[in-house]
């Protein structure tokens, strides 16, 4: 059977043999803790719960679409990523991931750094109260506009992505009498195993300066010879939702080169290592990420080796997981519009969002839990496809997932694991509003953000 790619969007009206599908799980009320935040439980009467706060009562008083934010969740992966890691090496949560006010002070109170990579995350940042110097800005084409403002602000590191940036982030850092922190990120040619879309280490992509053919070398010794920058260390990423480290062992061995290269050739021991995120996530019951105490042992100890090695001092190590901290800590909660059986196939399942708040699934080809959160069911399990409400065939937020029969308009629905990347890549397709952003903790709720109005919407069009 075709599974190619169809032109109206991912897995648009495949035929798959029979058989395609596991069994559905025994029991369709239970959900597995792998997938949803830590406080998430159903109560007595089998209505979901989220920080002590029923997901009817949330629905009732917010509305739906909304992504629920477990705070206590967010708080506890903050600190346990710190602590795997230990004073001597920086934790630098991925703005890009889900950044707010909120998150921001929570990030803060909790002793992380945090990366941007536009004026509008920096801009964020600053305004709830992130210190400059914690904070790292990436991008692999930072206007002068968003370079200058950085510097200006007293950021601690900018992680350089080309040549015309070294020239330009020394130039704005000696007009404004500065000497500027930075990294500069290499490409080290390891291509992880994830979606090509989100791959970031093989040489035929936008980010970084090339290992090879000197390149990433010949980058350092200009920015070593321009007085507005202090480079500290190197950056290298690896892609996302990467669950084995065999592809950070390889790039810490050719950064790790690159280090002793410049140090043979300029005297120069760089202090720092940044080896990015993309530490992978539970999606689904299927995924198995490891634990950051895990990694942490894991990185550490790649990086020692390799550095022992090459009779290097160890460079203070950083990391910058995101999807690891703020993905399993949400859930989108929707309420199901239409039920549609189609006989032989599977039934469609029609919800009050789709691919305006989540995008992954049309764009990565991503797969997502779902569960039915309003109530029990001990009806039969049926082959379900969780679609939007938008116009476009790709509009699917759950491919194929197993649902009770007895589903019906006014359930809700809730897909974990939805705490990054979809807020932050939502957008207003068929002027559909973006949902609220509602932070569960201790039994109280409370919109961190506010639903997009019609009046937010019609504020932009001065036509």
């Amino acid at each position: 059977m075709s599974r190619s790619a169809h032109p109206a969007g991912p897995r648009h009206a495949d035929v798959l043999p029979e058989g395609h599908y596991s069994a559905p799980p025994a029991d369709l009320n239970v959900l597995d803790q792998k997938v949803w935040a830590q406080t998430v439980g159903r109560n007595d009467d089998g209505v979901v719960t989220v920080g002590g706060v029923d997901v009817k009562t949330l629905a009732e008083e917010y509305g739906t679409p909304a992504y629920v934010l477990d705070e206590a969740d967010f708080r506890a992966r903050a600190r346990a990523w710190r602590t795997a890691f230990g004073a001597d090496a920086d934790v630098f949560y991925a703005g890009k991931a889900f950044l707010s006010r909120a998150v921001v002070r929570w990030l803060d109170e909790e002793g992380l750094n945090l990366d941007v990579c536009s004026g509008g995350e920096l801009a964020t940042a600053l305004s709830a109260g992130m210190p400059a110097e914690r904070i790292a800005f990436h991008g692999n084409n930072k206007s002068t506009e968003e370079i200058h403002r950085a510097v200006e602000a007293g950021v601690g590191r900018i992680v350089l992505d080309s040549f015309q940036e070294i020239v330009r982030v020394a130039h704005i850092a000696q007009s404004l009498g500065k000497r500027q922190r930075v990294q500069i990120r290499i490409t080290v040619g390891v291509e992880a195993h994830t979606h090509e879309f989100i791959a970031t280490a093989h040489e035929d992509q936008k980010f970084g300066i090339p290992l090879a053919g000197g390149q990433a070398a010949e980058a350092v010794r200009r920015a070593l010879q321009l007085d507005g920058l202090e480079v500290i260390g190197i950056h290298s990423h690896i892609g996302s939702q990467i669950f084995d480290m065999s592809g950070f062992e390889v790039a810490a061995h050719r950064v790790v080169g690159l280090l002793k290269d410049i140090r043979d050739e300029h005297g120069v021991e760089l202090p720092e290592i940044d080896l990015g995120g993309g530490l992978g996530i539970a999606y689904t019951s299927a995924d198995d990420p490891r634990e950051p105490h895990e990694i942490a042992k894991a990185l550490t100890e790649i990086v020692g080796r390799e550095c022992e090695a090459a009779r290097l001092r160890t460079p203070r190590i950083s990391v910058e997981p995101g999807r690891a901290i703020v993905g399993p800590t949400a859930f989108t909660l929707y309420e199901v519009g239409t039920v549609k059986p189609l006989e032989g196939l599977r039934t469609y399942v029609s919800v009050d969002g789709g691919m305006s708040d989540n995008i992954r699934t049309a764009l990565y080809d991503a797969e997502y839990s779902v569960a039915l959160v309003s109530r029990a069911s001990d009806a039969e399990p049926m082959l379900a496809r969780v679609v939007g409400k938008h116009c476009e065939s790709g509009d699917i937020v759950v491919k194929d997932a197993f649902l009770p029969a007895d589903l019906a308009p006014g359930d809700l629905l809730a897909v974990p694991a939805t705490g990054a990347y979809c807020r932050s890549m939502a957008s207003n397709y068929n002027h559909v509003l973006r949902p609220p952003v509602v932070a569960v903790k201790d039994g109280e709720a409370r919109v961190i953000v506010r639903r997009e109005t019609e009046e937010d919407l019609l504020r932009l069009d001065v036509g």
